[in-house]
This record gives structure tokens, C-alpha cells and sequence, in this order.
């Protein structure tokens, strides 16, 4: 994987220290964007989904409460291994910036 999705790195690095239920994915990823990203239930599930099959996330257990059933998802080392390695790749990207910004700044005459 090259590229991740704001959304998507936001999923994997919600779920990086603990086992989260879909609203806790929602909220943390809420927390996490600074309110920028707010997921949908259904976008959530389809990247869930997704990322399960990819191999990044498994179903950790399930729970009813007030009789509804909770499902909660954890990382996988294949997922905390991808978050890394995409931590990185921002990391670097992020770098490079900072490097042509402080070029722009004027300089103390």
C-alpha cells in the first residue's frame, strides 16, 4: 500500500492502542481529526470491511448491550506495521515541507 486515506490512517490509529466498538472508532477518529473527520456509520463499516480483508483489522469480540450487539475491532500486526510504515511516509512528506518553508522565510539582515 503507497498511499493511505486520511480516514483510513485516522481508523488505524484509533484502534493502535486499544480494541474500539464502531461509535468508539467514530468519536477517537473524531478526537484524533480535531473534528475535521466525521464518519458515517456505513463509511465506517465499508473501511472496516475492507481493511479486514487487506488483513489490517479483525473482529476483537462482541458484546450485546441494551440489547443491541456491539462489535469491536482490533489491529492486526499487519495493521500496526502498514500504520508505521505510513506514519513515515507523512513523516517524510511533512519533513520535506518544513525544508522548503524555512527556505521561503526571510533572513535576519
Amino acid at each position: 500500500m503507497s498511499e493511505m486515506r486520511e480516514a483510513t490512517f485516522l481508523i488505524l490509529t484509533a484502534l493502535a492502542d486499544e480494541p474500539r466498538h464502531g461509535y468508539g472508532i467514530i468519536q477517537e477518529v473524531a478526537g484524533l481529526s480535531g473534528g475535521r473527520v466525521n464518519l458515517l456509520p456505513g463509511t465506517l463499516y465499508a473501511a472496516l470491511d475492507r481493511l479486514a480483508a487487506q488483513g489490517l483489522v479483525e473482529l476483537s469480540h462482541e458484546e450485546v448491550v441494551d440489547g443491541r450487539l456491539r462489535r469491536y475491532y482490533r489491529l492486526r500486526a499487519d495493521g500496526q506495521a502498514e500504520l508505521a510504515r505510513q506514519t513515515e511516509r507523512l513523516r517524510q512528506l511533512a519533513s520535506a515541507a518544513e525544508t522548503r518553508l524555512r527556505a521561503l522565510r526571510p533572513r535576519p539582515a
